[in-house]
């Protein structure tokens, strides 16, 4: 029997779609993962990016700041803070922020700087405060750009969240990491194929959360930050 005739049929096995190990709830606890780390990460990050595209301070420092984090590798920061806190999602979760960070720090800051300054000039002429140029001028017209880092985040996220089953107890790569301790590449090839899965089905819920957002500033190009 081939891989691929094994894989077919770990997929159709009822076995493997139900219970705390079945695919549902470990796709459950993928998306779970992904959506504290990227809220995180976007609370962090946006209002920092969104004052340095406002003001235009300290973006040497953002773009110094974001390349560092994105050159940590993801399984060392896993692993050592591991080594503290125990086998929990702590370590998976705090790694996880490190590498979403960067694209929605950028994405914040990128988007803002790409708002015309005559746009800016003109709402600061009319009387406009700061904060309302920034909330009803910038923000709006930055939207693509900024659902973009969101985008790229969050992605970036699902891939490597799977290294969450090597200090956590759950999520899709508990299928990749069980397989692989036991030589069941059928099981971590379905893991793989569900991260994939995953991954498009957002990357498609976020393409059109763009498209809107387009849709209304037509002049603002989308960015994958």
């Amino acid at each position: 029997m081939s891989v691929a005739s094994e894989t077919i049929d770990w997929f159709t096995d009822p076995a493997n779609w139900s219970g705390d190990y079945g695919v549902p709830n470990r796709i459950v606890q993928h998306l779970g993962y992904t959506a504290v780390t990227v809220a995180i990460a976007a609370a962090l990050a946006i209002p920092i990016g969104l004052w340095i595209g406002h003001t235009g301070r300290l973006r040497g420092l953002a773009v110094v700041f974001s390349g560092a984090l994105r050159a940590l590798p993801t399984l060392g920061v896993v692993t050592y803070l591991g080594l503290f806190t125990g086998v929990n999602l702590t370590a998976t979760v705090v790694a996880l922020v490190v590498l979403a960070v960067p694209p929605l720090l950028a994405g914040a800051y990128s988007g803002l700087e790409s708002v015309e300054r005559q746009t800016i000039d003109a709402a600061r002429a009319m009387g406009m405060t700061e904060w309302q140029i920034l909330t009803k001028v910038e923000v709006p017209l930055a939207l693509p750009i900024i659902v973009g880092g969101l985008r790229s985040a969050t992605l970036q996220v699902v891939a490597t969240a799977t290294v969450a089953a090597y200090v956590g107890p759950g999520g899709l790569g508990r299928f990749l990491i069980d397989g692989l301790a036991v030589r069941d590449t059928p099981q971590v090839i379905a893991g793989s194929l569900l991260v994939i899965a995953l991954a498009l089905l957002l990357d498609a819920l976020f393409v059109a959360v763009q498209r809107v957002a387009i849709h209304g500033h037509p002049a603002v190009q989308p960015s994958r930050s």
